[in-house]
């Protein structure tokens, strides 16, 4: 643990082992809280030394090896009772299926087709999940950032080819995975990311499109990601907070009342004056980028120990 400071409510900014001081965002944070009287340390997931049961929060930021031990990592979640967002939420949003669940519940979902490992699929029925004249994309449903995520061209052979092989490798290690259509407009309008405080509207990022070819053998192919501050429309912010909203009646087992969840990340495809599609909603361990907006530290910054606040509210009224 790399502690802040020293005084006031105690919170844990939980990270990797790689990232064992966080990141500039969440140091940022860190400072932002302890000028407000709180006590912060920097934890990592798997740290056996570390007592979760101490802190009045534990707030997930850059856990980005979960993916790939998501099992062991959900098992720790389920051991903190301070943990923001819960287990509960982690569990639902580590598993992209719920793009599934969103798109029937009737909300702008980018079309995605689904391919399980326990389905033996041949080059037919790959060929048939596939789009027939336009670019794809193809990607594990569990996965951080965009690893093993690699775009297509449906009317290249080779390229279906990769396609193919790509999809194979990720099903034969147990992974289900997820067929997109490429939206075009990501390279005309990019994509929105827009960012919620207990179920209120924050600020805004944005950025171009990051797949720039087909995936050559690795499952990957991006550009460098750039984001950039960013005014959503109105129709942006509406439609990201339908599925904010819907989330909370999506989730399951709930153990927060009626209450939003800390934080949330809507990621869309603009385009234009069309309504955009989600692409995906962060809840786990989105970056929040507060830098890139005015007052958005601050904001975050008083979401977290209103937070705290909450808790101690939940001990009381239940004689804890």
């Amino acid at each position: 643990m790399v502690p802040v400071t020293n005084a006031g409510p105690r919170i844990a900014l939980v990270t990797s082992s790689e990232l064992a001081g966080g990141e500039p965002d969440d140091r940022a944070l860190a400072v932002a809280l302890a000028e407000r009287g709180a006590q912060v340390d920097f934890a990592v997931w798997d740290d056996p030394s570390v007592d979760w049961h101490a802190y009045d929060l534990v707030m997930l930021r850059s856990v980005w090896d979960y993916s790939t031990r998501r099992e062991e990592f959900l098992a720790w979640a389920a051991t903190v009772p301070t943990l923001r967002n819960p287990a509960n939420v982690v569990r639902w949003n580590s598993d992209k299926h719920y793009l599934a669940e969103l798109a029937k519940a009737g909300l702008p979902v980018v079309e995605t087709q689904w391919l399980e490992p326990d389905r033996t699929y041949d080059k037919r029925d790959l060929h048939n999940r596939f789009p027939a004249r336009e670019d794809f994309v193809v990607k594990p449903a569990v996965s951080a950032g965009s690893a093993d995520t690699g775009r297509y061209t449906a009317t290249d052979a080779d390229s279906r080819r990769l396609a193919i092989k790509h999809a194979h490798r990720l099903l034969s290690a147990g992974r289900s995975v997820m067929v997109q259509r490429y939206m075009p407009e990501i390279d005309t309008y990019g994509e929105s990311g827009l960012v919620f405080l207990h179920g209120q509207y924050s600020h805004a990022v944005h950025k171009g499109g990051m797949l720039e070819s087909e995936d050559t053998g690795d499952g990957e192919a991006y550009v460098k990601e750039v984001m950039e501050p960013w005014q959503p429309s109105q129709l942006e912010i509406d439609t990201a907070q339908r599925f904010v909203s819907e989330v909370r009646r999506l989730i399951p087992g709930r153990s927060m009342g009626s209450r939003p969840l800390l934080y949330v990340r809507v990621d869309l495809v603009v385009r234009g004056e069309r309504p955009p599609l989600l692409m995906e909603l962060e809840a786990v361990e989105p970056a929040l980028y507060p830098a890139l907006a005015p007052g958005a530290l601050d904001r975050l910054a008083s979401a977290v120990l209103r937070e705290v606040a909450y808790g101690a509210d939940a001990n009381n009224d239940s004689g804890a």
